[in-house]
């Protein structure tokens, strides 16, 4: 009987050993799990601050300047930027799709129903002499407090530029992971920005263009997009997000 008690101590022993051990080894990965675990940012269309004949023709840009910072802001793979199409559809479910200039209040919201920490949403405007402003603010979705104000200004035809300028300040001034060494240069992420780097600029056309284009895609129109879309190329043919839209939509199910 002695022997029997003492081999199902050993067992028992052996057992609970064995648990330590697993869990041991369990502490190290759930740690590097959360430590590596990618903030989530989602940004909204900005409101349109152009007065006059010029609010008319670049309300478009309301849409084309989210959909822009947010691919700019998605070169750095250590954040996660929720794709516009899933914010547009919790706009439009929500009723705020026509909101034509969004507060803290209703980002924090949409950013709550999306999952997110983090929400961008801004606005532009524009003078007389062909200066233009964007200015953003970051809301930490978790506490409701605005963390971080930016502002960016530019003659149109740098337009590009400026978009570059906004999303290298705000992984800054909102304290994201910075890109890995040796990753693509945040602020690259579309073609030919121009500036600093010596290459061409877009041209404010086909900014214009591509703009339309994510109306009219917004809107459901897609025979237009892809026009609008093609149209951009034309005027600018290295221009990668216009390319990219096409390629998007040709592999969408039901569009072939």
């Amino acid at each position: 009987m002695l022997t029997s008690r003492s081999a199902a101590h050993a067992s028992l022993s052996s057992l609970a050993a064995a648990l330590l051990v697993v869990a041991a080894a369990a502490r190290p990965v759930c740690a590097q799990t959360t430590a590596t675990a990618r903030p989530t940012v989602a940004v909204m269309d900005f409101s349109n601050g152009a007065i006059g004949s010029a609010h008319e023709e670049l309300a478009p840009l309301s849409g084309g300047i989210g959909d822009l910072l947010a691919g700019e802001l998605a070169a750095n793979p250590n954040i996660r930027l929720v794709e516009r199409k899933q914010v547009r559809q919790l706009l439009d479910e929500q009723e705020l799709a026509g909101t034509r200039a969004i507060d803290a209040q209703t980002a924090v919201r949409v950013g709550r129903l999306l999952g997110v920490q983090h929400m961008i949403f801004g606005g532009f405007v524009t003078d007389r002499s062909g200066t233009m402003q964007l200015h953003a603010r970051a809301v930490n979705v978790e506490t409701g407090v605005i963390e971080h104000v930016e502002r960016v200004s530019d003659r149109a035809d740098n337009f590009m530029a400026m978009i570059s300028r906004l999303a290298q300040q705000l992984n800054g001034g909102m304290k994201l992971p910075a890109p890995p060494a040796g990753s693509r240069e945040l602020g690259r992420a579309h073609d030919h920005a121009g500036g600093a780097s010596g290459r061409a600029p877009v041209p404010f056309q086909a900014v214009l263009l591509y703009s339309r284009a994510v109306r009219a895609e917004d809107g459901g129109d897609r025979a237009q997009a892809v026009e609008l879309y093609r149209k951009t190329l034309s005027a600018f043919p290295s221009y990668a997000p216009a390319r990219r839209a096409l390629d998007r939509i040709a592999s969408a199910p039901g569009d072939r």
